[in-house]
């Protein structure tokens, strides 16, 4: 079984789950987000974000794929690209972090050590490019079909809590210690997020 982690760019975006293709909780304010919907295409607007996201900052997501399957993704940003972090009780994201806004594995992959392998991609793709730290909004109640990720699996892969919350805490993973351990930043960020919960705890969102 082969396992490939890439970027998210436009020519692979169709491989997000159509949901989450189509969906734009992260990257339209509110009152933009229900306009979308209602206009009925939220896909391009997904597209129209990842695209100016990529030339403004970079990469900002990761595919992974089994046996050339699309298998589970990821989305992250700096909360200035991401306009659905200022409505959260717990905002605003620290200036040196970057916002993880929403993960998912596909149902029939989960239990694969996939989520440990996105975030530790995500972790080493921000490590290199100079950022301090990982920022989420966990959910405590984790809803099927929700757009965030799990409080409880942030926690199980390092993450912090920072500013907590009956329902949306936000958490951090501090990447600077990661590179006071070694040089290998490889090795670092695997003892930094070696200690992983099942995966089923990283639910579909």
């Amino acid at each position: 079984m082969s396992r490939r982690l890439v970027n998210i760019t436009l020519d692979n975006l169709g491989d997000l789950p159509r949901r989450c293709r189509n969906c734009v909780f992260w990257e339209l304010d509110p009152v933009s987000r229900e306009r979308a919907v209602d206009m009925g295409d939220p896909g391009l607007e997904k597209e129209a974000w990842v695209s100016a996201t990529l030339l403004e900052w970079g990469s900002c997501g990761k595919l992974v794929f089994v046996d050339n399957v699309p298998a589970g993704f990821v989305l992250f940003a700096p909360p200035l690209y991401v306009p659905r972090s200022v409505a959260f009780p717990t905002s605003p994201v620290s200036a040196d972090a970057v916002l993880l806004m929403t993960a998912h594995i596909i149902p029939e992959f989960a239990g694969g050590g996939l989520g440990r392998m996105l975030v530790q991609g995500v972790a080493k793709d921000l490590t290199r490019r100079g950022v301090k730290a990982i920022e989420a909004f966990g959910d405590l109640k984790s809803e099927e079909g929700g757009c965030m990720v799990p409080a409880d699996y942030l926690l199980s892969v390092g993450f912090k809590t920072i500013r907590p919350h009956h329902r949306y805490p936000r958490l951090r993973l501090d990447l600077r210690s990661a590179l006071s351990w070694r040089e290998d930043v490889e090795v670092a960020l695997e003892r930094l997020l070696g200690s992983m919960a099942p995966e089923g705890a990283l639910r579909p969102v």
